[in-house]
């Protein structure tokens, strides 16, 4: 090369190379800067501005924010479902129970009424029978089990009523408190009444069906069976928590697949951070560990956190898969961390985190 072109280049390189030495804003210690330590050997953590910590870490990973009971994913129960309604939005209390969204439900609510229609007339049928003295006992406990699952859907019925009065404002938290209790109230009576009519049935001394007797439970079966497909057109909130993210729209086809799902809810009243752990790093990762957690949005504050459990299988990234800046081809080891004060931080937040080493711990309990 000529002398010409060396003193060309040469600015560059040097520009080039302070670029790179540069710190970030605030002197902030990147985790995705830390993965090519070596292994085995604490990572000494350099001043930052506003840090109060300083110390070596055992091991420098990246994670995210996500809700104490993790992101609970729902999907269509059935396939080619259509979406009637979507009763929720976005970042929206709900509980368990609510229905969140609806399909179709047509042709499964013309089916729970002809099922009704053969009850009833089945029902007349063996009342017009008169019953062996025997029999007596084992007919007044079906009717009262079968009543009680009707109670139940008409309990749940006027339960989704109520939430969506509430919701446009012609109902209170009192309306919705009292519509849940006589839900609750209703499940109780089905539980005790099936195991007294089992309890019933499994007696020596109680007799076999007679005709009638069996086409009305055969009538009560169909019953049962039209009304689950009926609830399998309701996508309920498996749990209390926070609609997270809303993927239903009126009019589309529900897909029963949980990529993408139609619904993400969780329980944000506490977060904690789901870290992926090089597996040259599974050795100094231990259960109780302490952790410090740092944020790009926060990066003049630290977030206190121990490790609450460590995965027993490696696998690949999926914090990074959708980074291509990223190494997708190491394999990581999942470590659960929680934060009893995550303070501003929200779920999904890309965090870096630090794990503590066994001697800086001991320092800092000295």
């Amino acid at each position: 090369m000529s002398t010409r072109k060396q003193k060309l280049l040469l600015p560059g390189i040097v520009a080039f190379g302070v670029i790179l030495a540069a710190p970030e804003s605030g002197q902030k210690f990147r985790a995705d800067e830390l993965h090519a330590a070596p292994a085995g050997s604490a990572v000494q953590r350099p001043a930052s501005q506003g840090s109060a910590v300083q110390g070596s870490w055992d091991a420098v990973t990246l994670g995210r924010i996500e809700p104490r009971s993790g992101e609970i994913k729902i999907a269509a129960p059935l396939p080619g479902g259509r979406i009637a309604e979507v009763l929720v939005k976005a970042n929206e209390d709900v509980f368990a129970g609510e229905l969140l969204v609806r399909l179709d439900d047509e042709e499964a609510l013309a089916r729970v009424a002809e099922a009704d229609a053969q009850v009833a007339l089945r029902k007349r049928a063996r009342n017009d029978q008169s019953a062996p003295a025997a029999s007596a006992d084992r007919r007044k406990a079906e009717d009262a089990a079968a009543d009680s699952e009707r109670s139940l859907a008409d309990a749940r019925s006027a339960l989704d009523k109520t939430t969506a009065d509430l919701r446009a404002g012609s109902a209170t938290k009192a309306d919705l408190d009292a519509a849940r209790s006589a839900v609750s109230r209703a499940q109780d009576r089905v539980r005790e009444r099936q195991e007294a009519l089992a309890k019933l049935k499994a007696s020596a001394d109680t007799p076999l069906p007679t005709r009638l007797e069996g086409e009305l439970n055969v009538a009560q079966a169909e019953w049962r069976v039209a009304q689950a497909a009926l609830e399998k057109t309701q996508i309920r909130a498996p749990a209390d928590g926070v609609v997270l993210r809303v993927g239903a729209r009126k009019g589309e086809l529900a897909v029963p697949t949980l990529e993408p799902a139609i619904l993400v809810v969780g329980d944000v009243s506490t977060l904690r951070v789901r870290a992926e752990v090089n597996e040259q790093d599974l050795g100094r990762i231990r259960a109780g560990q302490s952790v410090v957690v740092r944020a790009a949005a926060f990066h003049n504050r630290e977030f206190d956190g121990k490790v609450s459990s460590v995965a027993r299988v490696v696998g690949p990234s999926r914090i990074n898969s959708g980074d291509p800046r990223k190494f997708n081809d190491v394999d990581v080891l999942e470590v659960v961390v929680d934060l009893p004060d995550p303070g501003p931080l929200v779920v999904g937040e890309q965090v870096d985190v630090y794990f503590k080493s066994e001697r800086s711990e001991q320092t800092e309990s000295q």
